[in-house]
Formats: structure tokens, C-alpha cells, sequence
């Protein structure tokens, strides 16, 4: 979230930053807060002219006392005044909860070169990489692909948990296990600390790292316990250093997250239903760091960068895209979306994005960083996060651009190091 601080000082530029956000409704509540934020400026000022006037009369009656009057009336004016400060209290308390609930929905002030636009229809292109193949047979999508390589079961997972839900199986099982090694391998080598976080996290901290939406749209709740399961490593790596102060010798500390991830897809019914494209439940890399404000923009070109050199190791099609206003969000400040071409849908498609959320996370959760190491001047850090490998999207865009004539699919050469010696392509089992 913004700072208060922050937004009291930069009025002006939130509302122009709601404008290019194309949210009427986030304006009018950020008006709300500022009525709000007055208020409680002035309760507060209140309470404290109380807290003097009650030190005063206790005062009265210390002399009072020493002097052998009667303080009764005295002791009357500071118990009216204890009840004033009281009742002010629970009032200022009310309002704050409901100003920090507005506050944590204000979106995050956007990068210059985000562009303007409604939808994901006006994201700008970027970058394109790889030329998309040019099949001279009836290629097939990954659905059929699935069922004719005997890779996959649908039907039997859909009994077993309903719709959206998946088996792999035989060697698409290798390659998401594959790929997650080779994905961790190259952050390895760029000094990432590999992390495997708990699956589950409580709402105080997740409300840290997220839209307040995702509770209702994305997140899975466990019944009868404040704990709900991970969309996403990015989320238990945000929250992992809640309220801690880096040193900023500390910083950039960079994660790479490996996890099993749980979205309930609420807003995309009717959407992408056939095959394993849009699940509830699939195996992700992801990278996370933590940053010095100053250093952030050059590090979230790092990470996309990381990501397309995965993405090019594996020889897949794909372009980068830079998120427009009305599709980006509340936390991020700018996101690249990397997107795969899938032959059997004629389109590019998300396999991934890398956003840098500035201090809106660390805002919420109180991360901070020593402006000069063992000061005492503190500001708050820069967390980033971007897709390093997502599945099965990416086995999606392997196993349509790579399919053959006969039936088979081709395992690109980078991944074949991780696999069974000798697996170098998926042969087809059923007709």
C-alpha cells in the first residue's frame, strides 16, 4: 500500500494516477480517505489537548491534597475528562480501521512507460523471439495431444476433484520435474537462494502481498482455519521477512521460490475449459528479490531477461508485452507479461510476468532498509517477482511447437540433460 505519509504529500499525483488507471470508482474512494485521514488528525489532536488538560487537574490535586482541601470536584472534571479520552479513542479507532481498508485498495503509483489502455487488448508488444513453426501437417492442440501420447487424464481427474484439475503422466511427468531443475539450476547460477515455502499462509500476512479481491477471486481458504493456500511462491517469499530491517550491505537479496501453486480461477468460467491450459493447481520457479529503491528498475530487467533466457534455451516462440493501465492491477508499478505462442490456439498467451511492486509490499508488510548501514534512518525496501518456469503452461507450448508428422514430440535439447538418458522424444501410445 502507499505510505500515508506519502500520500499526504503527493495528492495530485495519486489522482492522476487513478486517472491513467481508468478507475472512477478507486477515486472516489481516495477522496473518502482523505476526508477520513482529516478526521482522524483532528481526533487525535483532540485526545492529546485532553491528555493536558487531564495532566493539569492532576496537578490541581496534588496541590490540593498537599494543602488539605476538598479535590472531589476536581477528581469529577479529570474522570469527565478519562471518559472523553475514551470515547475519542474508540472513535479514532474506528475510523483508522476503516481509513487502512481504503488505503491497502489504492493501487500503487504506476512506472511512466506503463501504456494507457483498458484491457489486456491495449497491452503494447514489446519484443518477439523465435520464428512460429510453419506445420505442413493437420498439427493437433495440446488436448488431443494429451490423450494420443497418453501424458495426461482428464476425465479421471475431473471424477476425482472436479473440473480443472489434471493426472500427468509418464513423461510429461519427467519433463515438468525437468524443468524445474533446469530453471533452478540457472538462478543457481546467479546466486539466487533456493526457497520451498510452507503451502499455506494466514490472511494478516497475505493481505500484505496482494489485492484484497484475490481473497474472493483466487484464493482457496482452509474451512475453519485462518490459513489459505499459496496462488503463488511469490507470496510466502513477501511475507517471509515481515516487520525485519535489512541492512542495505543486506540488499539485493534474491529467492527462488519452487512451489506448488493453488488459484481458484473464479473469474474465468467458460474460459479455456478443454485441457490442462487453465488449472487449479500447478508447479512453478519463481524469483523474488528484496531491493534498494535505487537499484530496482535495473533489477526487473534482470529478471525478465532471466526468464526469456529460459524460454530461449528451450527454443519456444514467444513475445514480451508491457501491461497496460487497466489490466495491471493494484500492486505492481509496471509488468512484462511473457507470452508463448500456442499453435492450437493461433495466439500468444501468458506463460509468465515479472513485476516490480516498488515499496507497495514492503509498505504493507513493514520491511525496511537501513539508509546507511548501523543508522538509524529507515525507508522501505523494493520487492520484485517474476515467473522464472510455470506449468504446465510451458509443457503446453512444448508439447503443440514441437509435435511431428508422425504423432511424436520432439524434447528440446536443453532439457534432455535432465531427463533419462536416451529420452529425446514423446512417442504417441493410443490412436
Amino acid at each position: 500500500m502507499l505510505d500515508i505519509r506519502f500520500i499526504r504529500d503527493n495528492i495530485d499525483l495519486i489522482r492522476d494516477n487513478l486517472t491513467r488507471r481508468r478507475d472512477d470508482e478507486k477515486m472516489k474512494q481516495f477522496d473518502h480517505l482523505l476526508m477520513l485521514d482529516e478526521k482522524v488528525r483532528a481526533l487525535k489532536k483532540d485526545i492529546q489537548e485532553l491528555r493536558t488538560q487531564r495532566n493539569r487537574l492532576s496537578r490541581e490535586i496534588g496541590e490540593l491534597k498537599k494543602s488539605g482541601k476538598d479535590d472531589s470536584e476536581i477528581v469529577k472534571r479529570v474522570n469527565g475528562v478519562n471518559e472523553k479520552i475514551k470515547t475519542t479513542e474508540s472513535e479514532t479507532n474506528e475510523i483508522e480501521q476503516e481509513l487502512k481498508r481504503i488505503q491497502m485498495s489504492i493501487p500503487n503509483i504506476l512506472h511512466e512507460s506503463v501504456p494507457y489502455g483498458a484491457d489486456e487488448e491495449n497491452n503494447e508488444v514489446v519484443k518477439e523471439w523465435g520464428g512460429r513453426p510453419e506445420f505442413d501437417f493437420d498439427f493437433k492442440s495440446h488436448v488431443d495431444l494429451l490423450e494420443t501420447l497418453d501424458v495426461g487424464d482428464i476425465p479421471r481427474a475431473a471424477r476425482l476433484a472436479g473440473s480443472r484439475f489434471y493426472y500427468l503422466k509418464n513423461e510429461l511427468v519427467l519433463l515438468d520435474i525437468a524443468m524445474q531443475q533446469m530453471a533452478l539450476e540457472m538462478l543457481l547460477k546467479q546466486e539466487y537462494s533456493p526457497i520451498y515455502p510452507p503451502f499455506m499462509m494466514r490472511r494478516e500476512v497475505y493481505e500484505g502481498v496482494t489485492d484484497l479481491a484475490d481473497f474472493e477471486n483466487v484464493m482457496y481458504k482452509i474451512e475453519g482455519e485462518d490459513l489459505y493456500l499459496i496462488a503463488t511462491s511469490e507470496h510466502p517469499m513477501a511475507g517471509m521477512y515481515m516487520g525485519e530491517i535489512f541492512e542495505p550491505t543486506d540488499l539485493p537479496l534474491k529467492l527462488a521460490g519452487v512451489s506448488t501453486c493453488f488459484r481458484k480461477e473464479a473469474g474465468s468460467h467458460g474460459k479455456d475449459t478443454k485441457g490442462i491450459f487453465r488449472v487449479h493447481q500447478f508447479n512453478k520457479v519463481e524469483q523474488f528479490v528484496f531491493s534498494l529503491p535505487e537499484e530496482s528498475w535495473k533489477i526487473h530487467e534482470e529478471l525478465i531477461k532471466n526468464e526469456e533466457d529460459f524460454v530461449q534455451a528451450l527454443k519456444l516462440p514467444y513475445r514480451v508485452v508491457n501491461v497496460c493501465t487497466g489490466d495491471i492491477g493494484i500492486v505492481a508499478a509496471k509488468k512484462l507479461d511473457l507470452e508463448f505462442w500456442f499453435p492450437g490456439q493461433q495466439k500468444y498467451r501468458e506463460g509468465g510476468s515479472c513485476s516490480n511492486c516498488t515499496a507497495y509490499q514492503a509498505t504493507r508488510l513493514n520491511i525496511k532498509y537501513r539508509v546507511k548501514k548501523g543508522g538509524t534512518e529507515k525507508a522501505y525496501l523494493h520487492t520484485l517477482n517474476s515467473t522464472m518456469m510455470a506449468n504446465p503452461r510451458t509443457m503446453v507450448a512444448i508439447i503443440e511447437n514441437y509435435q511431428k508428422e508422425n504423432g511424436s514430440v520432439e524434447i528440446p535439447k536443453a532439457l534432455q540433460k535432465y531427463l533419462p538418458s536416451g529420452m529425446k522424444e514423446i512417442v504417441p501410445r493410443k490412436k
